[in-house]
């Protein structure tokens, strides 16, 4: 399908209320990861039912993509990242996102709204009874144990981006906090380096399926941008404590948005 014909299947009010979820997605993801699910259901809800999982989840891509890099220059000019955490991270979030985005056309749509709740409940209980979790930056590893326990977490992290994608950034960054020890503000930057990476692996796969909505996901990539880099600036200046009481709260609200699609979906 034309690009052109593919945006004009939306009406003006849908797109500029996409292009503001792309915003807020931003925003919210450069802080403290998850703004694929404000951006992703944004997508399910607008793009006609007929579209394939591939063309929502790709078109999301693109736009994530775009934010992500942003927020990534924006963090490493400013703290810099440590080499051991990051490469093995990085490296093993692109296979795993490059194979999950393989898996992903074998996931019904429907199925998207139950199965990010469940991992965001897990995801928000783990840091709300933990208070102080994140806020001092104490890395416990060394050495091979701490390139096996990055890779590791790119590897399971970025396979579940690639079939899914919404809330990679959040579980990047308390995987990170929570097995390697580091503050919720460092734990961002790497999160940032690896979600990146994940987001263009995945975006390859879905370009070469031939499903991705471009012009669209070009337009809510330059809101995503946008709010990735005031976002960036935002965590940087505020540090851990701002970025663990936002990550809290972007998890209740859309642990209660997407606890609300469930619902409605099997009633």
């Amino acid at each position: 399908m034309p690009l052109l014909d593919q945006l004009l299947q939306l009406s003006a009010l849908t797109l500029v209320l996409l292009i503001g979820a792309a915003f807020l997605a931003g925003w919210v993801d450069a802080v403290v990861g998850g703004g694929g699910l404000i951006q992703l259901p944004a997508l399910l809800t607008a793009l006609p039912a007929d579209a394939p999982t591939g063309a929502v989840l790709g078109t999301n891509k693109i736009a994530s993509a775009a934010g992500t890099a942003i927020a990534s220059w924006t963090y490493v000019r400013r703290i810099t990242p440590i080499a051991a955490t990051a490469a093995p991270l990085v490296v093993c979030a692109l296979g795993g996102s490059a194979v999950g985005a393989g898996l992903a056309s074998f996931i019904p749509r429907d199925w998207l709204s139950p199965i990010v709740l469940l991992a965001l409940l897990a995801v928000g209980a783990c840091t709300l009874l933990r208070p102080t979790m994140g806020l001092v930056h104490a890395p416990r590893h060394s050495g091979r144990a701490q390139v096996v326990r990055a890779g590791g977490i790119g590897g399971v992290v970025g396979i579940y981006d690639g079939v899914l994608g919404p809330g990679t950034g959040s579980f990047f960054i308390i995987a990170m906090v929570a097995v390697l020890g580091y503050g919720f503000l460092e734990a961002s930057v790497h999160a940032k380096l690896a979600n990146l990476t994940t987001n263009l692996g995945a975006l390859l796969v879905f370009g070469a399926q031939g499903e991705v909505w471009w012009l669209l996901g070009g337009l809510m990539a330059i809101a995503n941008v946008l709010g990735g880099f005031l976002g960036a600036r935002l965590a940087i200046r505020l540090g851990s404590g701002f970025v663990r009481w936002v990550f809290l709260a972007v998890t209740g609200a859309l642990g209660v948005r997407l606890a609300i699609d469930s619902v409605t979906l099997f009633t």
